[in-house]
């Protein structure tokens, strides 16, 4: 048998916890892959596993050896991957992650130049608010936004996620204009479900020095919901006051129907971040789509052009 192939084996039952699951894993049987665990306990005269009739535990000698074997294929896979590196261009499958609605109202577009460039790549384009477990889910780069824990991934800054507050012109006919955080008190706020509680409505200072900021005070939403475009949608139709991304709202404040509020409260951006796991050889279609995020995205992007909303709103 093949020693390289019964190291993988035995690498897939430590991971799995059990021949089926391994078996499945290669597409052979159960009794195939025991006999790879029989020949490698064979050639090094020791058990690697300690089998019951209920379980299965490694050996001291097994646990070692272990590490030794996922650490010799770590390092053939580095070693194909460099060769294809030096004679290969793009491509393979992309995985990709982004919150909702950057990934919709930005990068959905940016990925279709991507691909425009690289035409033996293919990208699927996984879109939620949660923060995806990279490994687990096999993503090959992540867009996250907010600060970052200690993942022990590559972050590389994107430019900051800006917020935008509005109404539409007949809610503010019917309600009047909030001056100050505090009148939102008085008015129909629409929640964003992920919003933890410390950061709900919690708005900017206005400006004056040593100013720490200023709670809103908004009441409890009638209206919630872990989608920024059904709460644009509620806004559209003259239910409440939104606070969404600048980019999921600026086509409606241009054409007119919603109005911007509150522009001297407005939360601090949050910083914005394209992560990647470290690799000592990555990929060409990898290093292709970093490359060309942060040309189209990295902080130093003009991202923003002169007739952008930002541009706009600071200079009336």
């Amino acid at each position: 048998m093949d020693k390289l192939r019964s190291m993988e084996i035995f690498v897939a039952v430590i991971d799995s916890g059990s021949f089926t699951a391994a078996a499945e894993r290669f597409g052979i049987s159960p009794v195939m892959v025991g006999k790879h665990m029989r020949q490698l306990e064979e050639r090094l005269g020791a058990r690697l596993l300690a089998r019951t009739t209920r379980r299965q535990s490694l050996t001291e000698i097994g646990r070692q050896y272990g590490e030794r074997c996922r650490q010799i294929l770590a390092d053939i896979a580095a070693a194909e991957t460099g060769a294809e590196a030096m004679r290969a261009t793009p491509r393979g499958l992309l995985r990709v992650s982004a919150p909702v609605t950057f990934g919709s109202q930005r990068l959905a577009a940016a990925v279709a130049d991507y691909l425009a460039q690289h035409p033996e790549v293919s990208v699927e384009l996984v879109l939620n608010d949660r923060v995806v477990d990279m490994v687990e889910e096999g993503i090959d780069a992540s867009i996250r936004i907010g600060n970052l824990d200690d993942s022990g991934l590559v972050a590389r800054a994107l430019l900051p996620y800006r917020m935008q507050i509005c109404a539409s012109p007949d809610y503010l006919a019917r309600a009047g204009v909030p001056k100050t955080p505090p009148d939102l008190a008085r008015h129909q706020c629409l929640d964003y479900l992920h919003w933890s509680r410390h950061l709900r409505w919690k708005l900017a200072g206005g400006g004056s020095p040593g100013d720490e900021g200023a709670q809103a005070g908004a009441p409890a939403s009638r209206f919630r919901s872990n989608n920024g475009q059904a709460l644009r949608m509620a806004a559209l139709r003259g239910y409440g006051i939104v606070m969404q991304a600048e980019m999921l709202l600026e086509e409606d404040i241009a054409a007119g129907r919603l109005q911007p509020l509150l522009q001297d409260y407005l939360p601090e951006p949050r910083p914005m971040h394209l992560l990647y796991p470290r690799d000592r050889q990555p990929t060409p279609k990898l290093t292709s789509f970093i490359d060309f995020m942060l040309a189209r995205f990295g902080a130093q992007a003009a991202l923003h052009s002169p007739d952008s909303l930002t541009t706009a709103l600071s200079q009336k």
